[in-house]
């Protein structure tokens, strides 16, 4: 150790140790800052699928909603169209019952 003293060689090892350690700390600094924004981005990400989900389930509500009044009205056009025939049919008969009788 002594001969490394004297040669200067021990003087630039512990140099390019010192930098070494004073640019990890740096670099250190550095992933703690990129790990503090992706937890960040982790947050704003759970936050968008927690709304996805919510959009989607009440999209999907809707679409029931819309299922059951699309059969509501199929019913009652149905309704209208039996109401129909048997008008024109009764409006047939009291016609033909004018037409006897005056």
């Amino acid at each position: 150790m002594a001969a490394k003293r004297k040669n200067g060689s021990g003087d630039l090892t512990t140099q390019i140790l010192v930098q070494i350690r004073d640019e990890m700390r740096s670099m250190r600094g550095a992933l703690d800052t990129t790990n503090a924004r992706l937890e960040r981005t982790n947050d704003r990400l759970e936050r968008l699928e927690n709304r996805h989900t919510e959009d989607i389930t009440r999209l999907a509500t809707e679409v029931i909603a819309v299922a059951k009044a699309v059969v509501e009205v199929r019913d009652l056009l149905r309704e209208q169209r039996v109401d129909r025939t048997r008008l024109e049919d009764h409006e047939g008969r009291i016609t033909r019952l004018e037409k006897k009788a005056g």
